[in-house]
């Protein structure tokens, strides 16, 4: 399955500035990445097998975006994506998730693109079938036709959404749970409910009650899958992983080795030792075949506030050739975040606002106020970027959100005043527990 996606880095930096303030050298980074994957696909075949992605290193503080770049990232190209906090993984033979779990849970997101893609294709000939057996419930399969168009003009015109009908749709549930040893060993054991559904039969049916209007998604999902050749799903699923999987590594530098004296540091080093075959290309079974790791993007981030990127494992170091730092941010950067990003907070607050009938009206005094406090914050308890704007946003907005429904003045003017009285010009260190998170 290939991708349509062919925007330039350019283009892809404009996407990414309208949801994310700054960090043009992050961006120009992830763009290029992106597009080399396009390139790569236009290549002659043996040379696109030896064209490597340049896996990407992003160092800065938390909250300035470098998870929100990935991710509009992935989006934006329609790829299989997945984030992952390395912290959660162990050493392969440790009790815990080892690291060939990342890919397996890759190849599941993209079965669901893929799969979402099929039923759109189906969306029609499925859309004729669920109403088919609507209407097979309603009056049975032997009605004469001038009995099922009647009753096919009520369905249309909604006349009976709220009429309850008995239905059968395929039971996916499954009655055997996946075995998950610890330590990765469940690898190359045989899925046991896999294998009671092929004994048993794939074709489980269940009889469920509901409105008309409920079961018609149950029904489009069902004639859908029905019409779907779920091996070619899974086949193309694997090619779109292979060629466009991206992984985001998340807390990268929590996996730097620090001497410690209680083991620890090696547990790290193992991780990065099992993290080293993905990143340079290796196979990983899973149960809808194996996986080669060669040309998956890998984008791995961290603080690095206690660690270098040059304490990471040699191997690892020159896994990851594109390493890039971002910047923290400072008031011009949460002004904009605060206007100029497409859903940005102050618009969030007033359409939450409207559902009360309360127009909220932030002068242009109230926004410099507002990134004033977050700089402070950032600076004095903790630099925890972005994030500092909700944390602000909800102090400020308390009284109003907690009274919305009982205001009379329908119209409230949010102004440095206003944000100075419910905060101050700078919070007192004993009113710091409020913004601490």
């Amino acid at each position: 399955m290939k991708l349509t996606f062919n925007f330039s880095p350019r283009e892809i930096v404009s996407e990414l500035d309208r949801y994310i303030i700054g960090q043009q050298d992050a961006k120009r980074a992830v763009a290029i990445a992106l597009r080399n994957r396009w390139r790569r696909q236009q290549l002659p075949a043996d040379l696109r097998d030896e064209l490597m992605p340049k896996n990407i290193l992003l160092v800065g503080p938390t909250g300035v975006g470098k998870t929100a770049i990935s991710r509009r990232l992935a989006r934006l190209a329609g790829a299989p994506f997945i984030k992952v906090e390395v912290t959660k993984f162990t050493e392969i033979g440790y009790v815990g998730r080892n690291v060939e779990q990342i890919i397996r849970d890759l190849v599941d997101v993209a079965i669901n693109i893929v799969r979402e893609s099929r039923r759109d294709e189906v969306r029609e000939q499925a859309s004729i079938n669920a109403e088919e057996r609507i209407l097979d419930a309603l009056v049975g399969k032997t009605a004469t036709s001038n009995t099922r168009e009647v009753f096919r003009k009520k369905l249309r015109d909604g006349e009976i959404s709220d009429k309850e009908i008995d239905i059968e749709v395929a039971d996916t549930s499954s009655d055997i749970s996946n075995f998950d040893i610890p330590g990765g060993a469940s690898v190359g054991i045989l899925n046991l409910s896999e294998l009671f559904s092929k004994v048993m039969g794939s074709g489980r049916k269940k009889k469920i009650r509901m409105s008309v209007q409920k079961c018609y998604p149950e029904l489009m999902r069902d004639e859908s899958d029905r019409l779907i050749d779920m091996d070619t799903v899974h086949r193309d699923s694997i090619q779109m992983v292979e060629n466009y999987g991206i992984v985001f590594l998340d807390e990268f530098d929590k996996i730097v080795a620090r001497d410690s004296g209680n083991g620890i540091g090696v547990s790290r080093e193992g991780v990065q030792r099992d993290l080293l075959p993905l990143v340079e290309g290796s196979s990983v079974s899973t149960k809808y075949g194996s996986i080669n790791t060669d040309h998956i993007l890998f984008i791995a981030s961290g603080a690095f506030h206690v660690s270098r990127p040059a304490d990471l494992l040699p191997e690892i170091q020159g896994r990851f050739p594109v390493r890039v730092h971002l910047k923290s941010l400072n008031k011009s950067d949460f002004r904009l975040i605060l206007t100029d990003t497409e859903s940005n907070l102050i618009l969030q607050y007033k359409e939450l606002m409207k559902t009360e009938g309360i127009i909220l009206d932030f002068t242009e005094d109230s926004i410099d106020a507002l990134a004033d406090v977050a700089v402070n914050l950032n600076s004095t308890v903790g630099d925890i970027g972005a994030r500092r704007l909700q944390t602000v946003m909800e102090r400020v907005l308390e009284d109003i959100s907690f009274s919305a429904s009982d205001l009379q003045e329908k119209t409230v003017v949010i102004d440095a005043e206003y944000v100075r009285l419910h905060i101050g010009d700078f919070p007192s260190e004993t009113d710091m527990y409020h913004f601490i998170l």
